[in-house]
């Protein structure tokens, strides 16, 4: 995600909760609905995914984020710390609890932070199979049906790592074919405003040559810094138009219909990294709910759930705020109609 995320330790667990034990974990994860809204969380922040997602009303959540603690690691840790593995112990009851609602998590590997400095899992390590095990272990441990990756920075220039990560997808896929299992694969990519740049579309080339599948492309709708007035409901727009004309050429066999249901965005609340000229207000978060909803794309997220609050007028580029006036959890409100066709 955004450089937001860069250098911070302040690393968190999933909290004390009453919920399932990790007997009721399903054994194949639940396909997510048609259209999702998920927002971010900042895992490494102490809070709990599952309470905060109850008091904000989500349903859903991105968890961020799966890395390595050293470039040449094969092991993912939740935000590199090697006391949070991938297992029941970190984050399993949070996941759980989730569920049990009727709703999920999506762990997303890579971010700002680790697509800078090597710890990206198909960067940090040059094994294939060892990649596609740790994908494995997420859905055996936690029961889950998507995996984000967030590619960016460094890690989106790296052809021998999106090589790698999705020759790693596409030995995933075979397995839950294989096993009865539903896994997705989603794409989060920077974007311009007209779609995505060339590094960003050629990583969907190279899946489409190893035979992976890409369910879903998000496109980060936000830390342009191309130093142009921005309205960014409607650059969001112009970014999935763009976006869909590029699927299309990857994809010549897929409807129209089929390829926007292949295509998320993530907003940014408030005032993103850039500054005030990047400022996604809530008439801006309304307006893209009701495009995406018409559109029927996938998913609708933002970074970060933390930010969802007015607790810093002013502010950009805040973890813990979004740096307009705003009602606490308006961004999540707005967004939590689209899941599974919400205006019905």
């Amino acid at each position: 995600m955004s450089a937001l995320s860069a250098g911070l330790v302040g690393l968190g667990g999933g909290g004390a909760l009453a919920a399932p034990s990790s007997s009721s974990l399903p054994v194949f994860g639940k396909p997510l609905p048609a259209h999702v809204a998920a927002p971010y969380v900042e895992s490494w922040t102490g809070d709990s995914p599952a309470a905060l997602a109850a008091a904000s009303g989500n349903k859903y959540l991105t968890l961020a984020f799966l890395q390595t603690d050293t470039a040449g690691s094969c092991t993912a840790y939740w935000n590199g710390d090697t006391g949070r593995p991938i297992s029941q112990a970190a984050f399993g009851r949070d996941i759980a609890t989730l569920q049990a609602r009727g709703g999920d998590a999506i762990p997303s590997f890579g971010g700002w932070s680790a697509d800078t400095t090597g710890t990206e899992l198909a960067d940090s390590c040059t094994s294939v199979d060892a990649i596609a095990a740790v994908f494995k272990s997420l859905v055996t441990a936690y029961g889950i049906s998507r995996i984000d990756l967030d590619v960016e920075g460094d890690s989106i220039n790296n052809a021998a790592g999106i090589d790698r990560r999705n020759k790693a997808i596409a030995e995933v896929q075979h397995w839950a074919r294989r096993t009865g299992r539903t896994v997705q694969f989603s794409y989060t990519l920077p974007t311009s405003t007209k779609g995505l740049e060339a590094n960003g579309l050629a990583v969907l080339q190279n899946a489409v040559a190893n035979g992976a599948r890409v369910d879903v492309v998000n496109l980060m709708t936000f830390d342009y810094y191309d130093g142009a007035p921005h309205d960014m409901a409607a650059d969001t727009r112009t970014a999935a138009e763009g976006l869909h004309g590029q699927l299309a050429a990857l994809y010549p066999h897929k409807s129209s219909a089929k390829l926007w249901s292949m295509i998320g965005v993530i907003e940014m609340p408030g005032i993103d990294d850039y500054g005030p000229a990047e400022t996604f207000t809530v008439e801006n978060a309304v307006a893209v709910e009701r495009w995406a909803e018409a559109r029927k794309i996938n998913t609708l997220s933002f970074w970060a759930l933390q930010r969802d609050n007015g607790g810093c007028p002013g502010t950009g580029g805040s973890d813990s705020c979004s740096g307009i006036a705003q009602d606490t959890w308006a961004f999540s409100h707005t967004f939590e109609k689209f899941t599974s066709g919400g205006h019905k």
